[in-house]
């Protein structure tokens, strides 16, 4: 979802049709208190290290004076109505004329006299540039900066967890300072509007093995007094863990699918002969068991394509190419086969147990036996009919959208 611009740029501040090399953006929403001192030390770093830039405020619905102060500073100012950090960045950087892009927060634990150490890497040919504030990263962390839960805890939890689920190479996935060529922030069709815009573009810049860059800067104290901080630890930590899971099918549906799906093997390996284990024994019940696990899991499993073949169509992830192969492997025919094999073996395993009914004079059975035929052939003919179904609706979500 994209930002709404309410009225574009003040006309006090339109642009001159000039193409700047960088656009400097600030996320604004009462910062009165600080947003002068960062736009003071913008401009400074522009002018001494003579870089062609401008500087745009956009100002998410402030009622402090932050907009006056803008003006008053020379900056480009960008009302945007839709709340939210995301929001904000997606409209300053939609009016941003220059060939690259550096955003920072204008609470002043960013100092922009740093911006050049940007531009210098954004002209080497990165497509992201990535401040660090982490020690891990070559950053530093000013006493007060930084929550401890924030510093020890969340950040290099999910900065760790972006480097394992999608081959990050920061340290620092929250940090909110970063240089961006434009073009190449326009190819990630952002979605985010929230405070998961940050780690909507470290997440789909790995995925499109962009070429990333870290900077390590220093992390000052907020300098904001009129207000706190906007960050909520534990409901911005929740989202960015929700964001993630929904981002990594993989590690959302497929991998614990999987699991599941082989504990319910195991499950039949024991209790299909009636295997007894250390005193146990492993009998129909277990088979029970062992089926809710495999159809659990394979149900999670056919989820993960799902996802990941809607967030592709969707352009919300780049193409797989081990989603390709697979769908190459098992077209809609082949699935129909697959699962038509499964439901007559299915079935075919029910009518064995009909036909013991039968035998029995439709009397008692013996269920310890008779359910070695009804259990796997019920989870047989659910299986089947699942891949039949699913393999239809994976058909329906790969379509090309004209």
């Amino acid at each position: 979802m994209s930002a709404n611009v309410r009225s574009g740029i003040d006309e006090t501040d339109a642009p001159d049709g000039r193409a700047p090399e960088l656009s400097v953006v600030m996320p604004c929403l009462d910062e009165a208190d600080t947003l002068g001192t960062c736009l003071t030390k913008a401009r400074r770093a522009l002018d001494e290290a003579g870089i062609d830039g401008e500087i745009i405020v956009a100002d998410n619905g402030s009622t402090d004076g932050s907009v006056e102060i803008a003006r008053a500073h020379g900056a480009r100012v960008v009302h945007v109505a839709e709340r939210g950090y995301g929001s904000a960045l997606m409209g300053g950087i939609a009016a941003a004329r220059g060939r690259f892009v550096l955003m920072g927060d204008a609470d002043d634990s960013y100092d922009f006299l740093e911006l050049p150490r940007f531009v210098a890497r954004l002209r080497e040919g990165f497509d992201l540039v990535q401040g660090c504030r982490l020690e891990a990263g070559g950053g530093t962390v000013l006493p007060g900066a930084m929550p401890f839960l924030h510093r020890w805890g969340g950040n290099p939890f999910f900065s760790a967890l972006a480097r394992a689920w999608f081959r990050s190479e920061v340290h620092d996935v929250y940090c909110g300072m970063r240089g961006f060529r434009r073009d190449f922030y326009e190819s990630l069709n952002q979605r985010c509007t929230g405070m998961e815009f940050a780690t909507e573009m470290i997440v789909k810049s790995s995925l499109q093995r962009a070429r990333i860059a870290e900077v390590p800067i220093t992390l000052h104290p907020d300098g904001r007094k009129s207000h706190a901080p906007h960050l909520r630890t534990f409901r911005d930590g929740w989202r960015t863990l929700r964001f993630f899971l929904m981002y990594s099918p993989g590690w959302l549906f497929f991998r614990p699918g999987l699991a599941l799906v082989l504990l319910g093997l195991a499950g039949y390996a024991i209790a299909l002969p009636g295997l007894r284990v250390h005193g146990v024994t492993f009998d129909a019940h277990t088979l029970l068991f062992a089926s809710l696990a495999m159809v659990c899991g394979y149900h999670a499993m056919l989820f993960a394509v799902f996802a990941k073949v809607f967030a592709i169509s969707e352009r919300l992830m780049p193409k797989d190419p081990r989603l390709e192969r697979l769908l190459r492997w098992c077209p809609l025919e082949r699935g129909l086969a697959l699962g038509a094999l499964g439901l007559v073996a299915g079935l075919g395993l029910l009518a064995g147990a009909v036909n013991q009914w039968w035998a029995a004079g439709f009397g008692n059975l013996d269920y310890p036996h008779t359910m070695r035929w009804v259990v796997p052939g019920v989870t047989l003919t659910l299986l089947g009919f699942q891949t039949i179904l699913s393999s239809f609706f994976v058909s329906i979500l790969g379509m090309t959208r004209k």
